[in-house]
Order: C-alpha cells, then sequence, then structure tokens
C-alpha cells in the first residue's frame, strides 16, 4: 500500500505483526496508515492456531473476553496460546489486542467526527487518559494532532464511517449481484452501488450501508451509532463478507492458466467469494437452499425473518428486521418452521442446526478448525456435502473449499458427477473457491453452455 520507494532489504527490517514493530519502537507511517492495510489472508506459512488467535483477537475477544477464555476456545492452556502467539506473530495476545485497539482509535480519529474519549471507548479502551498516554508513546502524537492531519472522511450526521481497504481489483458489481439475489427480506438489501444489512452482534444491534470510496481502493461503511461499541468485530465481519483481504493478483495468476477459467479470469481478475456476516445466518440460508432454486431459497428466507425476526427501526425502508437467532429458529419447532414453505425435513435440519448453534459446538466462523467444523455439521441430520461446502466457502472462509455436486459447477465443466468434478478441479487448488465463483459467474452470463 506505501507509494513510496521500497528500500533495499538488507537495509530493512522484517516484523510478523504491528504490535512486535510497536513494540520495538517503531510508528505508523501518517501517509499510507499500515494499519488500513487489507490482512494476508489465509498463510500456509503461520501455524492454524496462532492464525486463528490473531483473526479472534482483531475482531475484538479480549475485549469481552479473557485470555483464558480465549484459550478455552482454541483447546489450549493459556501459556501455550501466548508461546505460540510470541513465536509465529512475535507478540503476546495482549500486545496484539492493545495494538488492534490503538489501531482502531487512530482510524476513528482520522475518518470520524468522534471525540476524543467516544473515540477510546469506540475501540475498547476503558480511559481516554491511559489511551492519550500511548498514542503518544507508540505514534509520538496526540489526538487533536492526528485529526488536524488526517484529511479523511467525515461520517454523516449520527452514524461512523469505517475505512475498509482491500487490494485492487475488486469486482464490486458481481459481489452485489450475488448478494441481492440472496438478500434476505428486511434483513438486507442492495441498490445501485450499495449494500445495506440490519445488524446484531451480542447486545449492540444498528445497521449500517456500505459502497465504494471514490478516490481509493477502499469501501466506505457508514454504521448507526449504536454500534460504537461493536465496532472491533464489526469490522472484521464486513471484510470477512466481501473478502476484502483477499489477494486477487496471486488467485488469477494461478487460476488464469487454466484454459477453462482464463476467459472469465480477463474479464473478472477481482472476483471474490462472498464470505458471512454471521456464520449461523449464512449456514441456515444454505440449508434453505438445498434443492431449490435461489429465487425460492430466499423468499423463503424473507418468510423466516418476518416470522422470527425481531423487528428494529431504520431510516431505510427496506430494513425492518434483525436476523433470526439460533434461539428463535430453535424455539419455533418443526411444525412451524414447516409451515413458512419448507419440507419437514428441511425443518428439522434447521432446528438441529439451530440447537447446535445454540450450544456453541459448530464453530461456524473463520476462527477455529475448518475441518472439525466441517465433519461436526454434516453429523447434523439433512446436511450433506454440498451443503456443508458451500458452508465451508462462505462462512468459514476456507479458499480451497468446492461444492463438487453442485449442479451449476456440473454444468459449467460438462461433467455428470461430483468425482469428476473433483478431478477437473484438483489443478485449481488451492483456490477452488474461487475456480467455483467463476464457474458460478460464467454460467450466469451465459459464458459457458
Amino acid at each position: 500500500m506505501c507509494p513510496s520507494l521500497r528500500p533495499p532489504r538488507g537495509r530493512s527490517l522484517y516484523f510478523a505483526s504491528a504490535a512486535e514493530a510497536e513494540r520495538e519502537g517503531f510508528r505508523a507511517c501518517p501517509r499510507c496508515r499500515p494499519e488500513l492495510a487489507p490482512g494476508s489472508g489465509p498463510s500456509p506459512s503461520l501455524p492454524r492456531l496462532a492464525a486463528a488467535a490473531r483473526a479472534q483477537i482483531e475482531a475484538g475477544f479480549l475485549g469481552h473476553g479473557s485470555l483464558a477464555g480465549l484459550a478455552r476456545r482454541l483447546s489450549v492452556s493459556g501459556p501455550e496460546l501466548r508461546r505460540i502467539t510470541s513465536q509465529a506473530l512475535g507478540a503476546t495476545p495482549a500486545e496484539l489486542a492493545e495494538s488492534r485497539r490503538l489501531a482502531l482509535a487512530k482510524q476513528l480519529l482520522q475518518d470520524s467526527a468522534l471525540g476524543v474519549r467516544e473515540a477510546a471507548r469506540a475501540a475498547g479502551f476503558r480511559d481516554s487518559r491511559d489511551f492519550r498516554l500511548l498514542l503518544l508513546r507508540r505514534f509520538g502524537s496526540s489526538p487533536s494532532a492526528l485529526r488536524r492531519g488526517a484529511g479523511g472522511v467525515v461520517a454523516p450526521r449520527g452514524a461512523i464511517v469505517l475505512r475498509l481497504d482491500y487490494r485492487p481489483p475488486l469486482e464490486w458489481g458481481e459481489l452485489l449481484a450475488f448478494l441481492s439475489a440472496r438478500a434476505t427480506a428486511g434483513v438486507e438489501e442492495v441498490e445501485g452501488l450499495c449494500y445495506r444489512r440490519t445488524v446484531r452482534i451480542g447486545a449492540q444491534v444498528g445497521f449500517l450501508e456500505v459502497r465504494p470510496d471514490p478516490k481509493r481502493p477502499a469501501l466506505r461503511a457508514e454504521v448507526s451509532l449504536s454500534l460504537s461499541r461493536a465496532l472491533l468485530p464489526l469490522g472484521a465481519r464486513l471484510r470477512a463478507l466481501f473478502d476484502l483481504d483477499a489477494n486477487p493478483a496471486e488467485i488469477a495468476r494461478h487460476l488464469g492458466r487454466d484454459p477453462l477459467l482464463a476467459p472469465s479470469v480477463r474479464r473478472r481478475p477481482g472476483l471474490r467469494v462472498p464470505g458471512a456476516f454471521d456464520g449461523f445466518e449464512s449456514a441456515l440460508r444454505t440449508v434453505l437452499g438445498q434443492q431449490v432454486t435461489v429465487r425460492a431459497a430466499t423468499t423463503v428466507a424473507g418468510r423466516l425473518a418476518a416470522a422470527l425476526g425481531e423487528p428494529l427501526a431504520t431510516p431505510y425502508p427496506g430494513l425492518t428486521r434483525l436476523a433470526p437467532t439460533p434461539r428463535a429458529v430453535y424455539r419455533a419447532g418443526v411444525d412451524a418452521l414447516a409451515g413458512l414453505g419448507m419440507t419437514a425435513a428441511k425443518a428439522r435440519a434447521l432446528g438441529a442446526l439451530a440447537e447446535a448453534a445454540l450450544a456453541e459446538s459448530l464453530g461456524l466462523d473463520r476462527y477455529g478448525d475448518p475441518e472439525v467444523a466441517e465433519r461436526r455439521l454434516r453429523a447434523l441430520p439433512g446436511i450433506g456435502p454440498w451443503t456443508a461446502q458451500v458452508v465451508a466457502m462462505r462462512a468459514l472462509g476456507i479458499p480451497d473449499a468446492f461444492p463438487a455436486g453442485d449442479l451449476g459447477v456440473a454444468k459449467a465443466l460438462g461433467v455428470r458427477s461430483a468425482r469428476a468434478a473433483l478431478l477437473r478441479a484438483e489443478p485449481w487448488r488451492p483456490w477452488r473457491a474461487y475456480a467455483a465463483m467463476h464457474l458460478w459467474a460464467a454460467l450466469a452470463a451465459g459464458e459457458v453452455e
């Protein structure tokens, strides 16, 4: 992201995390603002536990949970977690969390109209005085000086702006088309180049709007003030939803070598895999999509939200309800769910999914072990390989997930079995999820028969 010339490798120092660099006395450049840089995405060189811990911390887990709770969530001891993060990321969990909170507070000072105290609290600092001292020590600047030199965007009244940078290109139109076709009425809507939705994160509820930033490779999210205490997890969820940490150049180089995919890669070099804002919500929507059309599944999802989602007042006529919670779906029962227009078998599958989500036994997010999550998902009644792979693509963020049994994938590949599709897709590893997106996009555009 930095526009400056890169110094010779022999005159550079490299760190595994911003927290490690800050501990060694380095300050973030005020020009290129590296705290806004996209994440690195899945990395085979980073141990799974370290990657999961980093993702949890960056999503704000230590703001409401303890180190011991994070260690239990990752099935390790507290000392082992500290050892893993120190070796792989060059910093302890506490240092990583402090660095991430400071980066968010700096961003809010530069890109929003929040006062110093409000920005500090929104980033998870309990004391604004401690925040000022830490900012001076880490960035060599006061809050007012940072704000004066920001040149950032100012949020409209009643909203907070989050800037979400990405590596260009980004096929925003393709991304919105995918999400629009699957948007749950009352919960989500797409209008022009804008995506909107209602939000529940813990006890915080509100709404947001996301659109491209016209000045830079970034998205601009306008978030209701009611979500100010949930900005860390909110930012992480939006980055996951829009797959903003992907490296499109690397993916395009790999997939573009295949003659079948090459035309779509040339037309859509920044195609992303739409993620999930909420793991349970995405898995529920995927179960509804089993063996029916996208339109039919979207219709039933709207009925489900209207029946079980809590009402929410927003300034947008199309956003009226929060997505149904696992508890609401479980309590509804099979008969009530089936009465919304689905088979009894699918209603039982939704009930089992909701029960497992309530027990927190699935791990429908990007922070746990994907193999364990997929195995537990497959163990639920009515959930087969197609559902598990689509959930792996979207909710778990696995770049190599591949729904080989999908009818559209089979048609685009000209094969008749999931086994044949898997054999044909083998050269696409480790980016088979992106290959599936290219196949679906080409099929929708009439580029393959």
